[in-house]
């Protein structure tokens, strides 16, 4: 009965992700509010959930001053509860008109169960952390600094430092436009989800909303999945990503980018990419610039299709569910390279899982997790787009010849001397091989093939370790590379484009001066307004912001300084603005042998921050899809790429932060390159 119930609550809330798009949610000019602004509350209940949190507050702030490292670590898993009440106070977000008791009663127990664990841990105590069933804990992020919730099914197998390692299952949730952090803890300690297999510890990660776990979504899984990893015994060969509707589509792509970290995949449903999507389920009109389609490679999972070959993989579809194209795209983009896809399909079963369906993927993810992950396969496949995900296995990618095309490595291990590799778009590559796994003669040098080149590699190390890295010069001829230099050019995770600011720490520096021009001044003043507002809405976190005057060495050398005004009103951007490739002044802003009045234009960059080239400087910009993508999960993907002119005369609405002027990607080492005919 317990299942069962379990269940409805889950379709109920995939539910959403279907009533949530359609024909309705197409025009630009007519967008909806994401989250819908909530219900007022009595004012009786409003002082009293504002008193309860308060308290729970004090608590907090006493726990804090104990400087104890312990308690520091755990302090997350209380601070989720008081976040979760007092954002929904603050920002209206009591959500559900319909049952107007039942959110505050919610918020009531919430704040109950904080109050204990603040009680329990001041005393030395923390039971929760030995708990089984449902748990709910947090973390701090590195993005924002905001503490972020995650859910746990904790089976009853699990016994603290009792050495056993259990397997790990991620599970990623549906749309649902009414989940806040209020909403997702309440499920997490009510619900158990579809899929509790035996024996394996189940992660719900928040996702920070509704965003299908991209940009920061993307990194809330990750580090939810290291503060568990941290806090249980996980055996991290038998680590799967799992997920149903929005959750099938982060399924897809965490699938496709991180292969060779899971042990399995199971996506159901959801979507795999965006334009074919776009036009299939939301019978949406596509009229992209170039640099758009050339950004859909970032999270068009069929793009990425062959390193599937390191990640085993069943797909669920229902017969009749209109999300069934996700897996029949995949399943055609991996057939073109030679892999036959497991798909398994409800019969005349709409959007939800057919119970003989969810028996036989458990069965077969249960037979691959007991084999266990490949670590160290003899032959690699990657193909990417984008440095940001360079890795695989033993293959990383070090430099493109250019970004947002194709590049590809195929690896293969011959007997136990050599290696052969062929490779497109790639200009320098590292292969490594961890202590105890290079399966190559010590003695002798390994032989190295790559694009029909024949090389000599180091030999292996007395640990059996090894080290290799490669690169390719303008006449495309590769040499074994001494050291692993470090280059001023696109490298990982600092390649650009804007949004990538905005998967690590990041500051908003606010100018104090006086911009050259009004019409900058009001610009600057009502983006940097809504930048704000749109984080803590759809990321669900607060930036940090602070004045020019106010920037720090800490502040450099820890984030990413997202940069507004021009070079007449914030001071940062003065101290740099001759260190980067297009030039603003009072007069005009030059991208090369472009010019653009400066009256009437602004500029939104990336490139790496020359006051500390290990980190960005933005200028102008948050992330850059806006109110119009949050509709629909598949829109919501980069609209800009390294750089944009914005014409100020046409006012920002809710796709574009005003008209682009122009528009492109700076070259492989950060520079100007000439616009496209």
């Amino acid at each position: 009965m317990r299942q069962n119930i379990a269940i409805v609550l889950f379709l109920m809330c995939i539910a959403t992700f279907a009533r949530a798009d359609g024909p309705a949610d197409n025009d630009p000019d007519k967008v909806r509010r994401v989250p819908v602004l909530g219900f007022e509350l009595p004012e009786a209940d409003r002082q009293e959930l504002t008193q309860q949190v308060e308290s729970l507050q004090k608590a907090i702030d006493e726990l804090a001053k104990k400087n104890d490292s312990r308690i520091n670590e755990l302090l997350p898993d209380v601070q989720i509860f008081h976040r979760a009440v007092h954002d929904v106070l603050v920002y209206r977000e009591f959500l559900n008109e319909k049952e107007p008791t039942k959110e505050p009663a919610i918020a009531r127990e919430l704040l109950k169960l904080g109050l204990e664990r603040a009680k329990q841990l001041a005393a030395g105590d923390a039971p929760w952390t030995t708990q089984t069933g449902l748990v709910v804990r947090g973390y701090v992020s590195k993005i924002d600094g905001s503490v972020q919730p995650y859910g746990l099914v904790v089976p009853e197998t699990y016994k603290p430092r009792s050495g056993h390692k259990h397997r790990l299952d991620l599970w990623f949730h549906g749309r649902g436009e009414n989940l806040t952090e209020l909403n997702f803890l309440a499920g997490c300690l009510k619900d158990r989800g579809v899929f509790t297999p035996p024996d394996t510890i189940v992660l719900h990660p928040y996702g920070r909303f509704c965003n299908a776990n991209k940009f920061a979504g993307e990194v809330d899984v990750l580090e939810a999945m290291e503060s568990v990893q941290r806090r249980y015994p996980i055996d991290e060969d038998r680590i799967a990503v799992r997920g149903f509707s929005m959750g099938g589509a982060a399924c897809w792509q965490f699938a496709v980018h991180y292969a060779d970290r899971w042990v399995g995949a199971t996506p159901g449903a959801g979507f795999s990419e965006t334009p074919e999507f776009l036009k299939d389920f939301q019978k949406e009109t596509l009229t992209p610039t170039w640099y758009e389609q050339k950004l859909w490679h970032w999270y068009d999972c069929t793009d990425y299709a062959v390193n599937l070959a390191q990640c085993p993989t069943i797909a669920y579809s229902g017969e009749i569910d209109s999300q069934k194209q996700a897996a029949d795209l995949m399943a055609a983009a991996l057939h073109k390279q030679g892999i036959d896809m497991v798909h398994i399909i409800g019969p005349k079963t709409a959007h939800s899982y057919h119970p003989e369906a969810r028996l036989e993927i458990d069965r077969r993810l249960t037979s691959i997790a007991e084999r266990g992950r490949e670590k160290l396969p003899r032959t690699v496949r990657l193909v990417t787009y984008t440095l940001k995900y360079n890795r695989m296995a033993w293959v990383t990618i070090d430099a493109l010849n250019e970004h947002w095309n194709e590049a590809r490595v195929d690896a293969a291990i011959i007997g136990d001397g050599e290696v052969t590799l062929s490779t497109k778009n790639v200009s320098a590559l590292t292969l490594a091989m961890p202590s105890g796994w290079a399966p190559f003669d010590p003695t002798q040098p390994v032989s190295l093939q790559v694009d029909g080149q024949d090389l000599k590699g180091p030999r292996v190390q007395s640990d059996r370790s090894w080290t290799c890295r490669l690169v390719r010069d303008a006449a495309a001829k590769w040499s074994i590379a001494e050291n692993s230099a470090s280059s001023s050019g696109k490298r990982h995770d600092l390649q650009g484009p804007i949004d990538d600011a905005f998967m690590d720490a990041f500051v908003f520096v606010r100018p104090t001066g006086k911009a050259a021009h009004p019409a900058v001044e009001s610009w600057v003043k009502s983006e940097l307004d809504r930048a704000n507002e749109h984080w803590r809405r759809h990321f669900r976190g607060e930036a940090k912001v602070i004045d020019d005057t106010a920037v720090s060495d800490a502040d450099i050398a820890r984030a990413n300084l997202v940069l507004w005004g021009d070079p007449s009103s914030n001071a940062i951007l003065k101290k740099i603005a001759e260190k980067l490739p297009i030039r603003w002044d009072q007069e005009k802003i030059a991208a090369g042998s472009q010019s653009f009045p400066a009256d009437q234009h602004a500029l939104i960059m990336i490139h790496p921050n020359p006051l500390n080239p290990q980190r960005y400087v933005v200028l102008n910009s948050s992330f850059t899809f806006r109110d119009y993508d949050y509709l629909n999960n598949a829109r919501q993907v980069a609209k800009l790429p390294d750089w944009a002119i914005i014409d100020l005369r046409t006012p920002p609405n809710s796709r574009y932060p005003g008209k682009i002027a122009a528009a492109d990607f700076f070259d492989e080492q950060w520079g100007y390159r000439l616009p496209r005919e």
